[in-house]
Protein backbone atom coordinates (compact mmCIF):
# COMPACT_ATOMS: atom_id res chain seq x y z
CA UNK A 1 0.00 0.00 0.00
CA UNK A 2 1.57 3.47 -0.89
CA UNK A 3 0.93 6.27 2.10
CA UNK A 4 2.78 8.74 -0.16
CA UNK A 5 -0.26 10.79 -0.86
CA UNK A 6 -0.60 13.68 0.96
CA UNK A 7 2.52 12.94 2.67
CA UNK A 8 1.57 10.34 4.86
CA UNK A 9 4.32 7.59 6.49
CA UNK A 10 4.04 4.39 8.03
CA UNK A 11 4.62 5.84 11.55
CA UNK A 12 1.91 8.24 10.95
CA UNK A 13 -0.82 5.72 9.97
CA UNK A 14 0.79 3.75 13.38
CA UNK A 15 -0.51 6.50 14.86
CA UNK A 16 -3.71 7.02 14.24
CA UNK A 17 -4.41 3.07 13.94
CA UNK A 18 -3.21 3.91 17.98
CA UNK A 19 -5.63 6.25 18.79
CA UNK A 20 -8.16 4.69 17.03
CA UNK A 21 -7.44 1.20 19.09
CA UNK A 22 -7.35 3.06 22.15
CA UNK A 23 -10.80 4.48 21.53
CA UNK A 24 -12.22 1.17 20.62
CA UNK A 25 -10.45 -0.59 24.00
CA UNK A 26 -12.03 2.52 26.07
CA UNK A 27 -15.04 1.57 24.54
CA UNK A 28 -15.09 -2.07 25.09
CA UNK A 29 -13.69 -1.64 28.41
CA UNK A 30 -16.57 0.69 29.06
CA UNK A 31 -19.46 -2.10 28.23
CA UNK A 32 -17.54 -4.99 30.32
CA UNK A 33 -17.29 -2.63 33.78
CA UNK A 34 -19.33 0.73 33.40
CA UNK A 35 -17.41 3.69 35.32
CA UNK A 36 -19.41 6.64 34.75
CA UNK A 37 -18.71 8.07 38.24
CA UNK A 38 -16.05 10.40 38.29
CA UNK A 39 -12.90 10.04 40.47
CA UNK A 40 -11.54 12.84 42.34
CA UNK A 41 -7.46 12.69 41.86
CA UNK A 42 -4.28 14.72 42.61
CA UNK A 43 -5.23 17.45 40.95
CA UNK A 44 -8.24 17.89 42.21
CA UNK A 45 -10.57 17.43 39.40
CA UNK A 46 -13.25 15.05 38.75
CA UNK A 47 -12.37 12.56 35.59
CA UNK A 48 -13.81 9.59 33.96
CA UNK A 49 -11.92 7.15 31.99
CA UNK A 50 -12.30 8.95 28.65
CA UNK A 51 -10.95 12.59 30.73
CA UNK A 52 -8.05 10.83 31.29
CA UNK A 53 -7.23 9.21 27.64
CA UNK A 54 -7.63 12.48 26.60
CA UNK A 55 -5.37 13.94 29.05
CA UNK A 56 -2.76 11.35 28.61
CA UNK A 57 -3.08 12.26 24.86
CA UNK A 58 -2.24 15.46 25.21
CA UNK A 59 0.80 15.16 27.62
CA UNK A 60 2.03 12.51 25.46
CA UNK A 61 1.89 15.49 22.10
CA UNK A 62 3.75 17.70 24.21
CA UNK A 63 6.14 15.16 25.82
CA UNK A 64 6.92 13.92 22.47
CA UNK A 65 7.64 17.98 21.17
CA UNK A 66 9.72 18.08 24.23
CA UNK A 67 11.51 15.58 23.07
CA UNK A 68 12.22 16.71 19.45
CA UNK A 69 13.22 20.32 21.10
CA UNK A 70 15.85 18.94 23.04
CA UNK A 71 16.80 16.10 21.84
CA UNK A 72 15.96 15.50 18.58
CA UNK A 73 15.24 12.07 16.75
CA UNK A 74 14.82 9.14 17.50
CA UNK A 75 11.51 9.09 19.82
CA UNK A 76 11.85 6.19 21.88
CA UNK A 77 13.01 8.08 24.78
CA UNK A 78 9.89 10.51 24.59
CA UNK A 79 7.58 7.55 23.93
CA UNK A 80 8.88 5.56 27.09
CA UNK A 81 8.19 8.78 29.47
CA UNK A 82 4.81 8.85 27.99
CA UNK A 83 3.81 5.26 28.91
CA UNK A 84 4.69 6.07 32.26
CA UNK A 85 3.45 9.79 32.41
CA UNK A 86 -0.10 7.64 30.75
CA UNK A 87 -0.31 4.88 33.64
CA UNK A 88 0.25 7.77 36.08
CA UNK A 89 -2.44 9.61 34.44
CA UNK A 90 -4.69 6.52 34.66
CA UNK A 91 -3.32 5.23 37.93
CA UNK A 92 -3.79 8.64 40.17
CA UNK A 93 -5.50 11.69 38.57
Amino acid sequence: MDLSWMAWTWPTAGFFIFILLALMTMMVWERLSPGGNPRNGILGLNTTRGDRLFITLLGSAFIHLAWLGIFSTPLWGGLAISILYGVAVFRWV
